[in-house]
């Protein structure tokens, strides 16, 4: 009879463990051993929430909690290897996230299908791709000038520089602000515009909806503004 007992209680342990709320699996075609990580921010540090060795076989399957969609970090830790390079940023819900890439080029190669926040977070990253260009074809041309001491080129640069800076400034609160049911708002705040004029992150902040309000960086945000205006 007490093993029935200890049988039933084992068999009620495991009916009641939690599925979790994040399984993000894939493959690193090319890789034979090496350790992948499941990263996330927690209190501003970045902290592992899952990892699994790899040797052999390329495919990964790793697990989170999650409250609220929020970026994550697939890291690739080749053996022997001072890379730094090989961490991929995507944005995750629940459910199921699958991230394929390779070896050879772990960052650029990924191809990530899941949340329609990642979705959305790409969307914005095809265009701020088209402002990186352009910021380095300006330092290039603001090299050249210097080299040939041409004063009015540089200074034509300098305020060409300033103005790209605030058309990234603007592009990104005006998506932010377009996307205002989508926790990709306020990250965007957060991690790309977060130095800019406390107006520009207000406008943000007012126009989230309630659900993204209560979101992780819906509260942080709002966190954030109120520290930054007590000053």
């Amino acid at each position: 009879m007490k093993n029935i007992f200890v049988l039933l209680a084992l068999l009620f342990i495991v009916s009641c463990e939690k599925d979790p709320d994040l399984i993000v699996k894939g493959q690193v075609k090319g890789l034979k051993k090496g350790t992948v990580y499941l990263e996330k921010e927690k209190d501003s540090v970045i902290i592992i929430a899952d990892s699994i060795a790899l040797n052999g076989p390329s495919e990964f399957e790793l697990k989170s909690d999650l409250e609220s969609p929020e970026a994550f970090y697939l890291r690739l830790d080749k053996n022997n290897s001072k890379e730094t390079n090989n961490r991929i940023i995507f944005f995750a819900d629940k459910g199921i996230t699958e991230i394929n890439t390779t070896l050879k080029n772990f960052v650029s190669d990924a191809i990530i299908t899941g949340s329609e926040q990642q979705k959305l977070y790409e969307d914005y990253l095809k265009v701020i791709d088209r402002y990186d260009s352009k910021r380095l074809d300006l330092i290039k041309e603001s090299f050249d000038a210097k080299i040939e001491n041409d004063s009015i080129k540089i200074l034509s640069n300098n305020k060409a520089m300033v103005d790209l800076v605030k058309s990234r400034y603007l592009y990104t609160v005006n998506f932010a602000v377009n996307n205002k049911d989508s926790e990709v708002a306020p990250y965007l705040a957060l991690t790309e515009i977060y130095d800019a004029q406390t107006k520009w992150l207000d406008t943000i902040n007012n126009s989230l909806t309630p659900k993204v309000k209560g979101s992780k960086y819906g509260k942080a945000l709002d966190g954030y503004l109120t520290l930054r205006k007590s000053y």
